[in-house]
Formats: C-alpha cells, sequence, structure tokens
C-alpha cells in the first residue's frame, strides 16, 4: 500500500503532499517520476505554457491550399507542403 509523502516543490521550495492516492494513480497511468512541482507550481506552469519559456509561439503568415483564406501558422511554410486554414484542417483530418 502507498503512504502519503512530504515532497519539495524544485520550483518554489516548498513542501507538498504526495498523497498515497495520486501515488496510486501514478503507478496506474505507468509514472515512474514523482512529481517535482507543487500543484499551484504545475498550474501555473501550464498556465504560461511550457515551450519557450513561456514565451508565445511567433506564428507564419500562409494561405490555405483550399479556400485561398489567409491563416497563420506556428511554423515556417514550404512551398512543397500544403497549407490549410483551421476549417479546411477539418476536412482533412
Amino acid at each position: 500500500m502507498y503512504e502519503d509523502k512530504t515532497l519539495v516543490c524544485k520550483e518554489c521550495g516548498k513542501e507538498f503532499i504526495f498523497s498515497a492516492g495520486e501515488q496510486e494513480f501514478y503507478a496506474e497511468k505507468g509514472f515512474q517520476n514523482e512529481p517535482a512541482r507543487c500543484k499551484k507550481c504545475r498550474d501555473a506552469r501550464k498556465a504560461n505554457g511550457r515551450h519557450n519559456g513561456g514565451a508565445r509561439r511567433e506564428m507564419h503568415d500562409a494561405i490555405c491550399a483550399d479556400c485561398g483564406a489567409h491563416t497563420q501558422v506556428p511554423f515556417e511554410p514550404k512551398n512543397d507542403r500544403p497549407i490549410y486554414c483551421s476549417e479546411c484542417l477539418k476536412n482533412h483530418r
């Protein structure tokens, strides 16, 4: 059986409880590492985005290959592959 553990958040340095129920959930999901951050820091990290240090993604202008609408995509468009707006992309999935 699992027992509650006290862990230290690597973000804020405060102690938090890794409950027996959470440990059981982690084990069921096959997670091998204990959480490194408290719930408050995990939530803040999710809200700010994990990539680019929380910075917004750079967006690039493109024209939809189906309808010709102007759109933006989070990658550098290349001429060898079609780009679709969000509406047309739904039809291609």
